[in-house]
């Protein structure tokens, strides 16, 4: 079976802080050996929509959706979910059109927008995937806790560079066997390898001083 790399959480220039134009995603994939990746942009899905198109099989589309309790990314998306619902109602939004709950950075302590505790034990039932490692978490206790709820609770692992510039690509990533469907990418899951490296923290300020001229702008 062919086996491909995938960045399970990346964000284009439709993301208010993201330096990633869309425009250069799939040659910067090429260039760092990534294959298939999730675009994740906060609150749309235009641009993933606009790229799954172009390529398909490179493509999965994806929302990482401000929740009133913090972010939920669904994966596998149709249509666009609102954001600021609840977490239950977001997770309903997802999974009515057939696509997959992956909880990003659920225990990194330095993010505003990390979904509270009570609402991951709330909805966990309903998790398809814990991201274990994120390649922006400042510190490493907050992945090891994320692997640890992940084992306890016996949810599928998952990991993403949370690229915000060409250069995050890949920063972690997952080595599969080639899936074709929602139901077929949890299967391979399954088996798949995980890579993991840090991104450097002075990434996460160049990105606030880029949104905050951006919203300036």
């Amino acid at each position: 079976m062919t086996k491909i790399n995938v960045d399970m959480h990346v964000h284009t220039s439709c993301s208010r802080d993201s330096l990633i134009p869309a425009d250069r995603l799939i040659e910067t994939c090429d260039y760092h050996c990534i294959d298939c990746v999730a675009v994740t942009d906060h609150d749309t899905i235009e641009c993933a929509v606009e790229l799954h198109n172009q390529s398909p099989e490179k493509i999965i589309i994806g929302e990482e959706i401000h929740t009133t309790f913090g972010e939920i990314i669904g994966l596998f998306l149709k249509e666009w979910v609102q954001p600021f619902l609840s977490p239950m109602d977001t997770v309903k939004r997802i999974k009515d059109q057939g696509g997959i709950v992956y909880i990003p950075h659920p225990f990194d302590s330095m993010r505003a927008s990390v979904l509270r505790r009570e609402a991951l034990e709330a909805i966990y039932e309903d998790i398809d995937i814990i991201e274990v490692f994120n390649s922006r978490n400042a510190f490493p206790w907050s992945n090891k806790k994320a692997m640890n709820f992940a084992s306890e609770r016996r949810i599928l692992a998952g990991v993403g560079s949370d690229a915000h510039t060409r250069y995050e690509i890949g920063k972690a990533y997952i080595t599969s066997e080639q899936f074709r469907s929602a139901e077929d990418f949890l299967s391979k899951l399954q088996d798949a390898s995980l890579h993991t490296r840090k991104t450097p923290v002075g990434f996460n300020f160049l990105n606030k001083i880029y949104k905050i001229a951006r919203n300036i702008g």
